[in-house]
């Protein structure tokens, strides 16, 4: 398989007032990405951040920011999160159904990477279009909980989807997110994730470093057995 672990802290779960402090803190601990969930009060009822918050830790760290949109437009923010230096634009397919292709053509005219995220009511059919197109997306994120909170458990019936995608998709990056942390990694290594979104077991962790780190073994080992 030709794709490399990532995993990515959700910085959800760190402590808001000292986002930079905690960005630095999960790098050293050996995180690949930070995950930025992105929600607007409207496409999920949580509120969190923008493209302000981006900013601000742009300056702060080079991190790949791995941006997760809740949100029900969009495309309305490509351009103020390029400007800000998200480094990747995640858009739900169920409210991109008439315009992923101008979408993801614009995220990637903004230097970001576009990827596309279904919640757990939607068939995985619905991605196929948009990884299979001329310009693609370059990532698929198989939500395990109900997007709009942190904290809640993992379904592993998703893994059937990972399953599908990974055997259509040999070489795409896979991303789950949602329940993710040492009782429910093996489930989805195996399944043929490779991007790892964790919140509370990361943050929550006695040693976050080795929360990651085992993470990590556990997806390059499910690698090796296929």
């Amino acid at each position: 398989m030709g794709v490399t672990p990532k995993i990515a802290p959700s910085m959800l779960s760190s402590d808001f007032a000292n986002l930079a402090s905690e960005a630095k803190r999960m790098l050293d601990f050996g995180a690949d990405w930070l995950h930025m969930d992105i929600m607007d009060g409207h496409f999920v009822p949580n509120l969190t951040i923008g493209a302000p918050v981006i900013e601000s830790l742009r300056k702060h760290t080079k991190a790949y920011l791995d941006c997760h949109l809740m949100v029900t437009n969009p495309i309305d923010y490509v351009e103020p999160l390029g400007k800000a230096g998200a480094s990747g634009f995640t858009f739900h397919v169920e409210i991109s159904k008439d315009n992923w292709q101008e979408l993801i053509q614009r995220i990637k005219s903004k230097g970001m990477r576009p990827g596309v995220a279904l919640k757990p009511g939607t068939p995985i059919e619905e991605v196929y279009p948009l990884v299979d197109s001329e310009n693609p997306v370059e990532m698929v994120l198989v939500m395990t909980v109900e997007p709009g909170f942190g904290g809640q458990k993992f379904m592993p019936e998703m893994m059937d989807k990972v399953r599908v995608l990974r055997k259509k998709y040999p070489s795409l990056d896979i991303e789950v997110d949602g329940g993710l942390g040492p009782s429910t990694i093996d489930m989805a290594a195996s399944a043929g994730a490779n991007c790892i979104v964790a919140g509370s077991s990361v943050f929550g962790a006695p040693e976050p470093a080795a929360a990651i780190s085992l993470m990590r073994n556990s997806v390059l080992e499910n690698q090796e057995k296929c």
